[in-house]
This record gives structure tokens, sequence and C-alpha cells, in this order.
């Protein structure tokens, strides 16, 4: 299964690559900030779209690079709270940053081990237009996210 969900994540970021019209990325946006005002969260923006809550940098002098493995635990759910995936602690993932999504390599870089970040990512940054098990398409997803370690 979790060989499957590997192929699954690294294929979907491969061919998720999709255009979206100035509209359609303030309508993401819009969504987005109402989300944060309504929940009364407090988010950064980055360049990229990726809205993001550091809320534990980390432990040691190296922040993570695009070519590191990393294992992590994470939840990810919609902007509605229903939860998608759950990926604990006693089972992490071990990937490279660069086997994952735009929105989770950006996020992943500003952490050292042990980092904490929540993120809200729009379609873009995400798997934008694909439609997996999951997550339907066009979906802005929220996660939160623990580095266990940088292998």
């Amino acid at each position: 299964m979790r060989i499957w969900f590997l192929f699954l994540l690294t294929f979907i970021l491969l061919t998720s690559c999709g255009t979206y019209s100035e509209k359609e990325l303030q309508n993401f946006d819009q969504q987005i900030q109402h989300y944060i005002q309504k929940n009364g969260l407090h988010f950064e923006k980055n360049e990229s779209g990726m809205y993001y809550n550091i809320l534990n940098e980390g432990v040691g002098e190296e922040f993570i690079q695009y070519q590191d493995q990393v294992s992590f635990a994470y939840k990810g759910y919609f902007l509605d709270g229903n939860t998608f995936q759950v990926v604990d602690e006693s089972d992490p993932l071990n990937l490279k940053v660069n086997q994952l999504i735009a929105g989770w390599q950006d996020a992943l870089m500003m952490l050292k081990s042990q980092g904490i970040i929540q993120i809200i990512l729009p379609p873009q940054l995400a798997y934008g237009k694909k439609h997996t098990e999951l997550i339907p398409e066009n979906s802005i997803l929220v996660y939160d996210i623990k580095i266990l370690s940088i292998n």
C-alpha cells in the first residue's frame, strides 16, 4: 500500500502542472483569506501563493534542502475541516523533498529537523486539476506537518 501511495504521489507531482487564469488564482486566494479571517488564524503568504505558519523552526543549524530525504508526519484537511489523510509519527513517511508537491517543497525548506509548520496550499501548489482518490480537483489543502528527522 505504501509503495503505491509513493508512486501515486510522484505521478501526481509530475503531472499536476496546469495553468490557471488570473481570475481563478484570485478566487483561490480569496477563499484562503476568508478561511484565515473566519478562523482567526495568523499566516504569512510567500511569493508562490503558499500561506504558512511556522510553529517551530526546528533544531540544528541546517535547514532542509531540496535533495534531502526527510521523515515526517502530517494531517491533511480541506477548508471545511474534513480530514483526507493522517500520517502518524509512529509510521511516518520518508521521502526526498524533490519528490513532493511544490507547496510542500517550499514549506519543508523553511524548516530544520523537528520543525513544525501549518500550510495552506492553493491548487496550483498542490494537486491542481488532478482528481485523486482522496482529493478532488482544484482543492485548497491545509496541512499540519511535523519533521521528525532529516536523513
